[in-house]
């Protein structure tokens, strides 16, 4: 329900992790600790829910190793934000790591495909809202 100023994009990232962090200890699929780092106390958020986690890693692998179109327009609009955000996030290769080495080459391969795209020429190919998530993949590029 906020709106967005793209000239302001990396201030309104800073506090999305802790939005994002919130709204999934209210679905019950991460939970709150502190942690003691020696001189400071830490608030961190292990996974509650691994079948969710699991849920959503099959999801990600099927997408790209049985459903791939080869077409970034063709992909699901979460699909396609879960695989930026995993990419940006520099955890993509976890996403994959527990399959074979020739299916793990094969998404790789298909994910650097997809993520070499130029964000603003497929943003103006977009159709169905996803003009946003390729503006968010814009702008991590460029920080």
């Amino acid at each position: 329900g906020e709106t967005w100023n793209p000239f302001k994009l990396q201030f309104q990232l800073r506090n999305v992790r802790e939005r994002l962090a919130k709204a999934l200890v209210e679905k019950g699929i991460l939970g709150t600790e502190k942690q003691n780092f020696l001189l400071f106390d830490m608030t961190t958020h292990p996974v509650s829910n691994a079948s969710e986690k699991q849920r959503l890693l099959r999801r990600l692998q099927e997408s790209v190793l049985e459903r791939w179109a080869g077409d970034p327009q063709r992909l699901e609009r979460r699909t396609l934000a879960l695989l930026v955000l995993a990419h940006s996030s520099d955890v993509l290769e976890n996403v994959f790591g527990g399959l074979g080495d020739d299916r793990y080459e094969l998404a790789m391969s298909r994910t650097r495909d997809l993520l070499d795209v130029e964000p603003e020429l497929a943003a103006a190919k977009a159709s169905g809202g996803s003009e946003m998530i390729w503006a968010v993949l814009a702008a991590f590029n460029k920080s």
